[in-house]
């Protein structure tokens, strides 16, 4: 059971669990925005919402540009699990240009990829296979990215995670 946090102003923050949020809520640091009635939390002083979504009283001001922490499972998030290279299921990464020439561990150079198309490519270069990417790899943005915690999130945070237009 986890629970989004907002900014004052709406904005995503962080994923906590349920007792985090609860803590927040009882000290008066955060108000529950959306609550899961159907599992309400039962103590001996009570019974209490189990918050889902809460909203920080204060707003906190986050001191540096966040950027997306690079991970193998967000590298195959943000290609939605297809190979760069054919289009089919990926099930691992793969560097566009290779470590031993130069390549980075960056969203920019890592794609996702399948196991066949990443033994064919080897150690080699697009230029030398003559293969193009499906698409070009960017660092992903957006409030669903940019908190921490939300490789999987609940349908309730829908209406949360939305870019601002």
């Amino acid at each position: 059971m986890r629970t989004l946090v907002l900014n004052a102003g709406y904005e995503p923050l962080a994923v906590v669990s349920f007792r985090r949020a609860l803590m927040l809520v009882m000290n008066n640091k955060a108000t529950i925005v959306k609550a899961d009635l159907e599992n309400p939390i039962e103590a001996v002083t009570g019974v209490y919402e189990r918050p889902s979504v809460i909203i920080l009283t204060r707003y906190v001001r986050v001191p540096y540009v966040r950027r997306v922490p690079l991970t193998r499972r967000g590298v195959l998030r943000r290609d939605s699990n297809h190979c760069a290279y054919c289009g089919r299921s990926a099930n691992t990464i793969d560097h566009v240009v290779p470590k031993s020439r130069g390549g980075q561990d960056s969203w920019e150079n890592l794609v996702a990829c399948c196991f066949r198309c990443n033994n064919v490519k080897g150690d080699r270069t697009l230029a030398q296979l003559g293969w193009k990417l499906r698409s070009i790899p960017r660092m992903p943005s957006g409030p669903a990215w940019i908190a921490l915690g939300l490789d999987r999130h609940q349908p309730a945070w829908e209406d949360f995670l939305v870019p601002a237009a």
